[in-house]
């Protein structure tokens, strides 16, 4: 473990948590849902309507998988009609995207966010594509808040943009930047 050249009484805990990472990227930070959480994606019984949904829905990610961004999004629509579910939504939002229909989706993952009865995968995966969106159209403080719900969710991707978008994680590393290539030029000019 890398010590921190300066006092740390001085951060709050959200400083240390990201100079922690910035210092030691391999850290493993907690993560919230176990692994059997991530298989189940709703609190729901399992019906016949849903079982059936999540067979169309596997059509269409087969669909888009081979870019076949339409055809995908009416697949993953009548996966929905069947039984309306996070998953077909947030699927459906990732087609949208896809195609450059960024409004699209985010109606979409609103659905899907909403739908969400506890922490999940696609729950986790939804807050994370829609913080993408967020902050594809400049809005920074929504893709931060959800990428820290995801990140609390236990996701690697959230965590890494949130350092990034950190002012103090950003001004970090412009520093290390400009060392790695001061150390450079020195060793290649002895």
């Amino acid at each position: 473990m890398y010590s921190v050249p300066f006092e740390m009484s001085v951060l709050k805990e959200n400083d240390i948590t990201v100079l922690d990472y910035i210092f030691n990227p391999n850290i493993v930070f907690d993560v919230d849902i176990n692994e059997d959480e991530t298989l189940n994606t709703e609190d729901e019984d399992v019906t016949p309507e849903m079982l059936k949904a999540r067979e169309i829905e596997l059509e269409g990610i087969k669909a888009a998988e081979e870019e076949r961004y339409e055809e995908a999004i009416q697949i993953f629509t009548t996966s929905i009609a069947t039984h309306e579910n996070a998953s077909g939504y947030n699927n459906r939002a990732q087609a949208y995207r896809l195609l450059g229909d960024d409004s699209g989706a985010l109606e979409d993952l609103d659905n899907s966010i909403k739908l969400c009865k506890r922490k999940s995968k696609v729950l986790c995966q939804a807050l994370c594509q829609r913080a993408l969106l967020y902050r594809k159209s400049g809005d920074d403080e929504k893709a931060k808040e959800d990428f820290k719900l995801a990140a609390e969710l236990g996701s690697q991707f959230a965590k890494k943009q949130l350092v990034e978008m950190n002012p103090y994680a950003a001004m970090c590393n412009q520093m290390l930047n400009h060392m790695m290539s001061k150390l450079n030029n020195i060793e290649n000019n002895p």
